[in-house]
């Protein structure tokens, strides 16, 4: 199930909205294309969901023969060549690493296993220290080397890449309004505005409206679904950068951006640390939405960084 939820302004016009879902990326991404003509949404909708599938298969942690495996495998000892799409990501990471002083940090794979939220893969040696985004080496064009012992992993931020790409075959096939929505990292346009909702943090089966739009992303992080109990602690796959601790669950963030690929690796920014998180938003020109439900009123609270 979606954390985001896109509800569509009823249309105006005579386009024909079709919708199709896959399961892809760890979730399952929902594609819908309107159009005069059925034909031409399926058709479009097929080209993205290609899209989709050439990033789920290069950027997945969990698929040997992926980019990332490669990367996890062999680029500790050596420079290897990887896909132009997932150099771009790894590249984009990086920056968004460095705008968020760490906060944002790929590396964070070998933490991740050992909570339980990836598989462990024993393809390096092992260490009580863990490394940083700066142990990771990009030299254009398209080579990766890892410069410490660590292991990397994209799902923090391929998802909304993923969206980006799908919403650019929608169209690039002369759709006239689309929306894509990968569990929660969702990007639209088109002719209608769409009211964008997220769930309640504690009644996940209760929708919270947040606002609408008619074009741009958003990205939401939240534990609905992917929360974990570690030492009495209900945790998400998110790592604070200082402590290397996983983030309580219990809260909603949602990042509003103009490409997904920027909202998706956000979230995780905000959700580690909202009080710092400003200067980063400022920076990609995006905008926090952070839900918190209220046990004494029973009602969720939403903050908003435009506000502060």
């Amino acid at each position: 199930m979606n954390a985001a939820i896109a509800m569509l302004t009823p249309r105006q016009d005579s386009l024909k909205e079709v919708s199709r879902a896959r399961p892809l990326l760890g979730t399952l991404v929902e594609i819908s294309a309107a159009s005069q003509h059925e034909e031409c949404s399926l058709a479009a909708i097929a080209q993205a969901f290609s899209a989709v599938e050439n990033v789920h298969r290069l950027m997945s942690y969990h698929d040997a023969h992926s980019d990332v495996s490669h990367i996890n495998r062999e680029a500790y000892d050596r420079e290897i060549e990887v896909d132009a799409h997932t150099w771009r990501v790894l590249r984009a990471a990086r920056l968004m690493s460095e705008a968020s002083h760490g906060a944002f940090d790929i590396t964070v794979a070998t933490q991740l296993s050992r909570l339980g939220f990836l598989p462990a893969h024993e393809y390096r040696p092992t260490s009580s220290a863990y490394g940083t985004w700066l142990d990771i080496s990009l030299t254009a064009p398209n080579r990766v080397r890892l410069l410490g012992n660590v292991q990397i992993d994209l799902s923090g931020i391929a998802k909304g890449y993923a969206v980006d790409l799908a919403i650019e075959a929608l169209k690039a096939a002369g759709i006239h309004a689309g929306r894509v929505n990968a569990g929660g990292d969702m990007r639209i346009f088109g002719t209608a505005p769409q009211c964008i909702q997220v769930r309640n943090p504690a009644m996940h089966t209760q929708a919270v409206p947040l606002l609408h739009m008619q074009e741009g992303a958003a990205a939401t992080s939240a534990g609905y679904y992917s929360e974990q109990v570690h030492e009495g602690r209900k945790v998400l796959p998110i790592i604070q950068p200082h402590s290397g601790m996983a983030c309580d669950s219990g809260r909603s963030v949602t990042v509003i951006a103009r490409d997904c690929m920027t909202a998706d690796a956000l979230t995780k920014v905000v959700y580690a640390n909202p009080r710092s998180a400003l200067p980063v938003l400022n920076t990609y020109k995006a905008r926090a939405l952070i839900v918190e439900h209220d046990a004494a009123s029973n009602t969720c609270q939403i903050f908003d960084s435009m506000k502060a």
